[in-house]
């Protein structure tokens, strides 16, 4: 019964892989996140595994591909890898086995989507269909595939990482979430300039990890991405300070606020622009600790590879987004004066 249950399934599968998807996506869609949308969606359809799982999977792995030297990237539109030994089994003496009986005599997890007679590695049809019943078999509920995707990938930071991204697409409905703005908005006055890798030593000798940008109480801080609010509270160093994840799997660190933005929460999912909180001199101390210095913000960032966190120079995105602002509000100036 099961196998005639699984024959139908996969021929349901190469089915809908060949019809035309009606196209719910927002106006600013790209093609290629509609590409992959769409085919997510589908496996969805027939697994139960929430296609925005399954998308937060493919970007985490997109992610620390471009990161680690380890991994090559894939092109198209599924850039989930699984491991030779793990898809075809520890045992077979083929790494690169195919075959979809001797796959799983050897306890590979290899399956064929696409019923093709075929398990290949870098068909996304037999990608996604080996993923699926990989984490169907812990149960679909949120915990049970967050089960599932610990027990694939052996690491709390990726669960959280994967569950997050997860949060973020199946709140907005899309993948196309890569747009960022400047922490803080061009009309209050503020400065800065490359800090990043500075000594510090309140505390004891460190480095500093991150760019100050310096500006009047109670200026606005902007979220600077779509992402996932993984951090609010105190720290003796950065005072006051919010953590968000975007789905870049960069980690975007606000400190030394003066306050939070009344209605942010942890688990908060927010957008570029949005207000989370104002520029203070908070930290270097006991809780409500402020003052020690002058008021700014302390902005960093740092990425998970799939093994350790780093962080990284923001100050170039930082006058990017700067830049891209600056030229969006000349453009929506310049459109309002036609307009008179």
């Amino acid at each position: 019964m099961y196998k005639k249950w699984l024959s139908f399934l996969l021929a349901c599968i190469c089915f809908l892989h060949a019809i035309p998807t009606t196209t719910f996506a927002v106006s600013d869609e790209s093609n290629e996140h509609v590409e992959r949308r769409q085919l997510l969606e589908k496996v969805e359809t027939l697994t139960g595994v929430p296609w925005y799982v399954l998308a937060a999977m493919d970007q985490y792995e997109r992610n620390i591909q471009r990161v680690r030297r380890d991994l090559t990237e894939r092109k198209g539109p599924i850039s989930i890898q699984i491991p030779p030994e793990r898809w075809s089994g520890l045992a077979n003496p083929d790494p690169h086995d195919t075959v979809p009986e001797s796959i799983r005599f050897f306890g590979g997890i290899g399956r064929d989507g696409n019923q093709d007679g075929s398990a290949d590695p870098d068909d996304p049809l037999d990608i996604l269909f080996t993923i699926t019943q990989f984490l169907r078999a812990h149960g679909l509920s949120r915990d049970d595939l967050r089960t599932g995707i610990w027990n694939y990938y052996q690491h709390p930071v990726t669960v959280d990482v994967i569950s997050h991204l997860a949060d973020i697409y199946q709140h907005y409905g899309t993948t196309d979430l890569d747009r960022h703005t400047f922490p803080m908005p061009l009309r209050y006055n503020y400065t800065y300039h490359n800090t990043w890798g500075d000594r510090r030593g309140w505390g004891g000798l460190r480095i500093h990890e991150g760019t100050d940008i310096f500006a009047d109480y109670g200026t606005p801080v902007l979220s600077t991405c779509y992402g996932y609010v993984e951090l609010k509270g105190w720290n003796r160093f950065g005072g006051w300070r919010v953590g968000i994840r975007d789905t870049r799997n960069n980690y975007h660190y606000y400190a030394h606020l003066s306050r939070f933005e009344k209605d942010l929460q942890q688990g908060a999912i927010v957008h570029p622009g949005q207000v989370i909180g104002y520029v203070g001199s908070s930290g270097y101390g006991p809780p409500g600790t402020s003052g020690k210095f002058p008021p700014h913000l302390h902005y960093g960032m740092y990425k998970f590879n799939g093994r350790t966190t780093f962080s990284f120079d923001p100050y170039p995105y930082l006058k990017a987004w700067e830049r891209s602002a600056y030229k969006k509000w000349k453009e929506e100036r310049k459109a309002k004066r036609k307009k008179k």
